[in-house]
């Protein structure tokens, strides 16, 4: 049976990218914590079923909640990087960039004591003009990057990108791969199947098929990635237009459920353990990826 892996972006509700445009018109507002409570509950469901998973922490969220990701590490998930603010790398210059990774990286690793080397842009915001942004992750010490959304989309993806594990650089300090959320072909075009938005918009029976499909038609793991702020019903709703707070809010009332079932129905595990086991299979394994000696470059 395949593992997928299963991905969580460790941030606040108002860090998400439809957030911040619908109440940027607000003006400067204090918005209430809430990570605590929705990566609590979210920890539970997964030691209902067994499962484990990646998180993409922020380092504002590790140096304001370091208990909390203590108890993410202390119940075998794996920690990684998520940047410093929830800053869009295409909104930063490569100094910029350089210095949020690697005050989150700091942050992260000094309240868990161990080396992470898994990063993920926010909102997906390493495009075709920022692949400077690979280079210098592998100089501060990332081996894998998951930022890329093998879609079209309005705000980010690429539609032509490869869908699973490759190698995307590498650099005078060793190499990086990079794992895309999951998608299935259909018809010649690439289906979301990994989670977000289109997972508490689309029925559940979508995500079920599509994941299964590639498991079993391509033997291949599904990156699916969530949010604590998507278990969180109560969470504030200040005044925003239809369209955000559709996109914002659609589906979170279910989206606890849905996840229950999935979790029933697929096995999910870490990004680290999932690269390791998928390069073995491959001529030059992934433990030869870190050492910088991973396949080339995919024209």
């Amino acid at each position: 049976m395949i593992t997928n892996v299963l991905s969580v972006d460790v941030e606040e509700y108002f860090h998400a990218g439809i957030f911040r445009a619908a109440t940027r018109a607000s003006g400067p507002r204090t918005f209430e914590s809430r990570v605590e409570g929705s990566v609590e509950r979210l920890l539970a469901l997964l030691a209902d079923h067994g499962a484990r998973a990646t998180f993409f922490v922020l380092g504002e969220i590790a140096a304001l909640h370091p208990a909390l990701v203590r108890t993410m590490a202390a119940a075998s998930h794996e920690i990684a990087c998520h940047g410093n603010a929830h800053e869009d790398v295409h909104r930063q210059s490569p100094v910029e960039f350089r210095a949020d990774i690697r005050m989150a990286k700091k942050r992260i690793e000094d309240v868990t004591g161990s080396a992470i080397v898994g990063y993920r842009a926010p909102n997906f915001s390493i495009g075709h003009g920022q692949r400077w942004a690979y280079e210098i992750l592998i100089e501060e010490g990332f081996r894998y990057d998951s930022s890329l959304y093998p879609i079209l989309h309005d705000r980010y993806g690429q539609a032509t990108a490869p869908r699973f594990p490759y190698l995307v650089s590498r650099g005078r300090a060793g190499s990086l791969v990079e794992f895309p959320i999951g998608t299935t072909r259909v018809l010649g075009a690439n289906l979301p199947i990994g989670g977000g938005g289109y997972f508490r918009l689309l029925p559940f029976g979508v995500s079920r098929w599509g994941i299964a499909r590639v498991n079993t038609s391509e033997r291949r793991p599904v990156m699916f990635y969530l949010h604590p702020w998507e278990l969180d019903p109560e969470q504030p709703r200040p005044p925003m237009s239809w369209r955000h707070r559709w996109r914002h809010y659609v589906g979170i009332a279910r989206e606890a459920e849905k996840l229950d079932r999935l979790f029933e129905w697929f096995r999910f595990g870490t990004a680290r353990e999932a690269l390791e086991t998928y390069f073995s299979l491959d001529p030059l394994p992934w433990p030869a990826a870190l050492r910088g000696e991973g396949p080339r470059v995919p024209a």
